[in-house]
């Protein structure tokens, strides 16, 4: 069909001007990784070791039992979102790796020792916010969520996992060291240094009980191994060489309360032990994490701050 010169100018100049269009706007973007929801929240099935009942429950409300016992309800709702991104992950790897259901029948329980702190009768506003300003959210390395450890106070320097927890099961590259959080100008006073006497009986039968090995009379006591980040890796009781995080647990890990040590000595019949911090200063320093919410950093750039080449990722909505 015969077209006059002008029409077919100006149809090429409309199509010129489509095509032109389309290729500035490109193609549409994509959300981004951690804004992608995987599926449906998951509901759990809870222990609970005080009545001995199982009970289903939505992991979103579970994870603000969580948050409410581990961490002070009064804080910053970012370092409660810290948390509580923490605490959703360590509730899947755990439900994924089935050790509290090789004790219960169920998913997880209301026992610290056994999976972790939960108390909803501390549950307030500032909890409900956190949680669902992080909802969905956890934290993976390589696809597969990561071992989400934290402790109260890591005494201004935080430790690998091999130094602070003795874990080598697997590599955990995902943890930062040494990590400078400040948290000692905050924290509580007993928390920036403290010491503790414990008789040398009680010594003697935590190293037998942690070593499977008698120290003999306990009248001397030093550190044998430190670590990176100065904690004691493996101390010399008596006549026996134990790991550090071994026996804190063995004498009570709220007693001693961290293994970031300044002097130890036996005195009097008891053993003397001199520190900083109060856990095993592995991953997020919740005193640091509330120190780095009061600065105004949001809770994924806390999280961050203690571990590294990680994705936090929303996995339902």
């Amino acid at each position: 069909m015969f077209r006059h010169p002008l029409t077919r100018m100006l149809l090429l100049l409309l199509v010129t001007m489509i095509l032109a269009a389309g290729c500035a706007a490109g193609p549409a973007p994509k959300p981004a990784p951690d804004q992608v929801p995987q599926g449906d929240e998951p509901t759990i099935s809870l222990f609970d070791n005080k009545t001995g009942e199982r009970k289903n429950i939505k992991l979103e409300e579970y994870v603000q039992g969580v948050v409410a016992a581990e961490m002070d309800t009064k804080w910053p709702v970012n370092a409660l979102a810290a948390q509580a991104i923490l605490a959703r992950t360590f509730t899947m790897e755990n439900i994924k790796a089935g050790r509290v259901k090789q004790l219960h029948g169920t998913d997880a329980s209301t026992s610290v020792e056994e999976f972790q702190a939960y108390d909803p009768s501390k549950i307030n506003d500032n909890v409900r916010q956190a949680v669902e300003r992080t909802r969905g959210k956890v934290v993976t390395y390589g696809g597969s969520f990561i071992h989400a450890w934290f402790s109260a106070c890591d005494g201004g320097i935080s430790a690998t996992a091999e130094e602070g927890l003795a874990y080598t099961k697997e590599p955990t590259p995902y943890v930062k060291e040494g990590v400078q959080d400040g948290c000692l100008a905050i924290t509580d006073p007993k928390n920036k240094s403290w010491e503790v006497r414990i008789p040398v009986s009680q010594v003697r039968t935590a190293v037998q009980k942690t070593t499977g090995k008698d120290p003999g009379p306990v009248t001397s006591a030093s550190i044998a191994q430190k670590g990176p980040s100065g904690r004691a890796e493996r101390l010399k009781i008596g006549s026996e060489t134990v790991g550090g995080p071994a026996l804190r647990l063995a004498l009570g890990s709220e007693k001693v309360r961290s293994m970031l040590l300044s002097d130890i000595r036996v005195e009097g019949g008891e053993l003397v032990l001199t520190g900083k911090g109060f856990g095993h200063g592995v991953g997020m320093c919740q005193w640091g994490a509330r120190l780095l919410a009061e600065q105004g950093k949001s809770p994924e750039d806390i999280i961050k701050t203690y571990f590294k080449d990680i994705e936090i990722q929303k996995q339902w909505k």
